[in-house]
């Protein structure tokens, strides 16, 4: 296969099992001037488990406009440079954006090889809404900041989704706890796509039982997934305003089409729209 030269491609690489590394992704590697990694002794064993020998450069949130400019006056030249994390789709909590974006702004080609993303993996198997939901990455370390980002995130009708690693897990998630109280609902991917991994699913205070119960669920990477606010008052004062936008639609659209519309124009669940519009009909 033959890729444009002087291009960024942003590729996305395993998150743990390294079968789920594309066949695309793999070429691009072998196939660019230079690899912008954001840990290259945690890339190198990615690069020679497949025979991929590319240049290695680092660049990470410390790397500074240095390491930036280089890379784009190699842009410039017409070389190609791929753009990988650690794990995962670059971006999604690590320090491409910088870079994407300059290099966009002087006229360099960017694309995207995509595949892994913990984020994505995580949202389709939690059971929980998927029509909108909230990326956080991860919460501030510093327990005082973190409850407070997470006082300003209570209200949040979507599904949110936090990253946190396992020496900051239970902490985090008994100020959930604390802040949103025990029942609301959690779901945990640890180590997706590893030997270990597991999943749970429950109340913030199962979750915070689990995890302190466990110290084997309490070991590597994880991604917590928030069932969003659901407040009855709010969803009984908007669901009329709901089905008189959902009655305007039904003429053009579906009902699903049509609950969805109105779902995002007031905030009401779609499930609770669809339902309440069935019963009318």
């Amino acid at each position: 296969m033959i890729f444009p030269t002087g291009c960024l491609y942003v590729v996305a690489t395993p998150i743990g099992n390294l079968g789920d590394f594309s066949r695309r992704g793999r070429e691009v590697l072998d196939s660019v001037d230079c690899i912008a990694a954001e840990d290259t002794r945690h890339s190198a064993k990615l690069l020679e488990h497949y025979g991929i020998r590319r240049p290695l450069l680092a660049y990470h949130e410390h790397s500074g406009a240095p390491v930036r400019e280089k890379l784009l006056d190699m842009l410039r030249d017409g070389a190609s440079v791929a753009l990988i994390s650690d794990a995962g789709t670059p971006l999604i909590s690590d320090p491409g954006y910088a870079l994407v974006k300059a290099a966009r702004e002087q006229g360099s080609q960017v694309i995207p090889i995509p595949g892994p993303s913990a984020l994505l993996a995580a949202l389709s198997v939690a059971g929980l809404p998927t029509d909108r939901f909230r990326f956080e990455g991860f919460p501030p370390a510093a327990q005082a900041a973190r409850r407070k980002r997470l006082r300003e995130l209570q209200g949040e009708p979507a599904t949110w989704v936090l990253y946190e690693s396992s020496h900051r897990i239970l902490d985090c998630v008994e100020d959930l706890v604390a802040i949103l109280g025990p029942d609301r609902g959690i779901f945990i991917a640890r180590e997706m796509t590893k030997q270990f991994e597991s999943h749970f699913r429950g109340s913030l205070a199962e979750a915070a039982a689990w995890l302190e119960n466990d110290e084997n669920q309490r070991k590597g990477e994880f991604v917590l997934l928030l069932a969003g606010y659901e407040a009855k008052e709010q969803a009984a004062e908007h669901l009329p305003e709901a089905l008189r936008i959902v009655s305007l639609l039904q003429s053009e659209l579906p009902l699903t089409r049509a609950a969805a519309l109105a779902a995002k124009i007031t905030g009401v669940r779609k499930k609770l729209i669809y339902e309440a519009a069935v019963k009318k009909m």
